[in-house]
C-alpha cells in the first residue's frame, strides 16, 4: 500500500511539503465543464468524482473541513446560531463546542507550518461598523479573513493578524463612474486572490513549510435586495467576465442551458418519500420549481463568476513550486431548478451534496479515483502530510495513500446529516432561497457509487419522528429520477444502505472522543 513516504520520495528534497487548498463557495457540477482549471488538475493530478460533504451548507460543512468530524460532533447544524441559547450554527456553536482548538490548522502551526487563512471563514465571525472585531481564531499564524460584506462583490472589510491581535483593513468600492478596471480590482475575488499570490510568492522563497487555504465567495449569490453596482445580477461576476464570447469560461454561454442541469424537466411526483412498510409518506418538497429562464439566466451569471476563480486558480498553479500541493473543492453544491425545486441547496442530492476534488502536487499519480470521499477526510489528509498521525477523534480518513495509488479503494460510502434550518435574516442564504430551505427536513442519508437512500424526519415537532424513505439508483440516470425504496428491484441495496445507516445511527462520539472502529468501518 501507498503511504506518505511514497509521496516524500517523489517530493525530495522537501520532508514536509507545502499545502494550498482553495475552497469554492456553492460551487456545483454543473459549472466543471467551464474551467480551464479544474481541466489541468484532472490532467496533471488525481480526481474524486464520488467526493461529497457530509451537509450541503456553507458553516456546518466548513466545520467538518476544519475538523474532519460530522455535524453531529462538531456541534454546528446550521448556518446560524439563532439567537439566545441554542447555538444551533454559526461561528457561535464552532467556537462554544470548542471546534476552534481541534481544527487541523492548529496542529499544522505546532508542528512548524506557517498556517495562512485568505478569504470567507464561518457564517456570524463578523464585524459591523462601531461594533468589536471578532476573536483571534487560534491556530493561523496569517489571517485575513474577508467578512460577509463581500457577497455583493464590492464594499467589504478584512482583518490582518499582527501580534495576535486582529486589525481591520476596508476594502471601499470605487464610484459607480469608475472604469471596469478599477471596479475590478476592487471585486472581492480580486482582493482576495491578490493577497493568496503575495502570500504564496513570499512562504515558496522560505524554508520553512505553509498551509494556505484560500477562501473565495465566488459563485454564491449576493446577498443584499439592492446590487452595489446598477444592473449586478445576482449572482454578480467581475465586469471584465459580463461580456464576450470567453464569459462562460471553456463553454460558450450561448450554450449553457436546462441540459446542463440534470434533472431540471424531471417531474417530482414521483419523489415522494415512502414509509418503511412502503407506503407514500408526505411530501415535502412543495415549492415553486424554478422557471427554464430564470434557471438558464443564473447558470451563466454563476458561470461568469467562477471565471476569476478560474484564473486564480491558474495563476496558484503557475506560482506554486514543485513541493506543494493544491486541492481544489467547494463546500458544497447548489441547484437551479433540478427535482423539481427552486434555487439552492440543503438536499441529499447531488446538485447539492456532491463537490469537486481535485490535487496535484509532487507524487500525486494523475487519474480519476473510485474512492467515495467526503470532506472530512481532508483534515487527516493534511494532518499526514505533514508527518502527523491523524488525531482519535477525526471521522474521516487520509485520502494520502490513494494519492499514488488511483485502483486504491477503501471507502464505498459517505454519509450526510442535515438539521432543518429557519432561515434568520442574517443567513446569506435567505436572500434568494425564501422558504425553501426551511422546507428541507431533518435526513441522515448515505451515499454509494450507485445509489443514494436518505431518511427524512417528516414531523417538524421536536418530540415526534415520521421516517421517509428516498432511494435513487444513479445506474441509468445522473440525477435522482425515481424514489424507487419499495421496489423488489432494489431490495437488496435498499436494505445493505438500511443496513448501513443503522450502525452509523449509533455512531453518537463528540467533540474530543475518540472514534470508534465501527464508526470508520461503516464506510467500508
Amino acid at each position: 500500500m501507498s503511504t506518505v513516504a511514497d509521496l516524500r520520495a517523489a517530493a525530495a528534497p522537501a520532508e514536509r511539503p507545502n499545502i494550498v487548498v482553495v475552497m469554492l463557495d456553492d460551487f456545483s457540477m454543473d459549472l466543471v465543464q467551464t474551467m480551464r482549471s479544474v481541466q489541468t488538475m484532472r490532467r496533471s493530478g488525481a480526481s474524486y468524482p464520488y467526493s461529497f460533504v457530509t451537509d450541503s451548507l456553507c458553516c456546518v460543512s466548513r466545520s467538518s473541513f476544519f475538523t474532519g468530524q460530522y455535524p453531529h460532533q462538531t456541534g454546528v447544524r446550521t448556518n446560524t446560531s439563532h439567537g439566545g441559547s441554542a447555538m444551533l450554527g454559526g461561528w457561535p456553536a464552532y467556537d462554544t463546542h470548542g471546534n476552534p482548538e481541534r481544527a487541523f490548522n492548529v496542529r499544522l502551526q505546532q508542528a512548524g507550518y506557517h498556517t495562512a487563512f485568505v478569504g470567507k471563514f464561518l457564517n456570524e465571525y463578523e464585524w459591523q461598523p462601531g461594533r468589536a472585531l471578532p476573536p483571534v481564531v487560534p491556530g493561523w499564524t496569517t489571517f485575513n479573513t474577508v467578512f460577509g460584506s463581500a457577497y455583493d462583490g464590492w464594499d467589504f472589510a478584512s482583518t490582518t493578524l499582527r501580534d495576535q491581535r486582529l486589525q481591520l483593513v476596508q476594502h471601499p468600492a470605487p464610484p459607480a463612474s469608475a472604469s471596469d478596471r478599477a471596479k475590478d480590482k476592487a471585486y472581492a475575488g480580486a482582493v482576495i486572490g491578490d493577497l493568496a499570490m503575495d502570500l504564496i510568492a513570499d512562504r515558496e522563497a522560505s524554508d520553512a513549510p505553509y498551509f494556505l487555504e484560500v477562501a473565495l465567495y465566488a459563485p454564491h449569490n449576493r446577498t443584499n435586495p439592492q446590487p452595489h453596482y446598477a444592473g449586478d445580477p445576482l449572482f454578480p461576476p467581475m465586469f471584465r467576465d459580463r461580456t464576450g464570447r470567453r464569459g462562460c469560461g471553456r463553454v460558450a454561454c450561448r450554450k449553457l442551458t436546462v441540459d446542463d442541469l440534470p434533472g431540471f424537466r424531471d417531474a417530482r411526483k414521483d419523489n415522494r418519500p415512502r414509509l418503511a412498510d412502503g407506503r407514500p409518506a408526505r411530501a415535502w418538497n412543495t415549492v415553486r420549481t424554478l422557471a427554464a429562464p430564470l434557471a438558464v439566466r443564473d447558470l451563466r451569471d454563476r458561470a461568469r463568476m467562477a471565471r476569476s476563480a478560474d484564473r486564480l486558480v491558474q495563476r496558484i498553479l503557475r506560482g506554486v513550486g514543485p513541493d506543494t500541493y493544491v486541492v481544489l473543492t467547494s463546500d458544497n453544491g447548489f441547484h437551479l431548478g433540478q427535482n423539481g425545486m427552486g434555487r439552492g441547496k440543503g438536499t441529499p442530492y447531488d446538485t447539492d451534496a456532491r463537490v469537486p476534488l481535485l490535487v496535484t502536487g509532487p507524487g500525486v499519480v494523475p487519474g480519476a479515483r473510485k474512492e467515495v470521499t467526503s470532506n472530512i477526510d481532508l483534515a487527516p489528509t493534511f494532518e499526514e502530510l505533514a508527518g502527523l498521525a491523524p488525531v482519535p477523534y477525526r471521522s474521516g480518513l487520509s485520502l494520502v495513500p490513494t494519492l499514488t495509488d488511483p485502483r486504491l479503494v477503501r471507502q464505498s460510502h459517505a454519509f450526510l446529516e442535515h438539521t432543518q434550518q429557519t432561515l434568520t435574516g442574517g443567513d446569506p442564504d435567505a436572500a434568494f432561497s425564501g422558504s425553501e430551505l426551511d422546507r428541507i427536513p431533518s435526513f441522515t442519508a448515505v451515499r454509494s457509487r450507485t445509489g443514494l437512500l436518505a431518511r427524512f424526519d417528516l414531523d417538524p415537532r421536536r418530540d415526534q419522528v415520521v421516517w421517509g424513505y428516498e432511494f435513487y439508483s444513479y445506474q441509468r440516470h445522473r440525477w435522482e429520477e425515481r424514489n424507487t425504496f419499495a421496489s423488489r428491484k432494489h431490495r437488496d441495496e435498499v436494505a445493505a444502505l438500511m443496513a448501513k445507516l443503522a450502525v452509523f445511527d449509533t455512531c453518537r462520539e463528540s467533540g474530543d472522543q475518540p472514534v470508534s472502529a465501527a464508526c470508520r468501518g461503516v464506510r467500508r
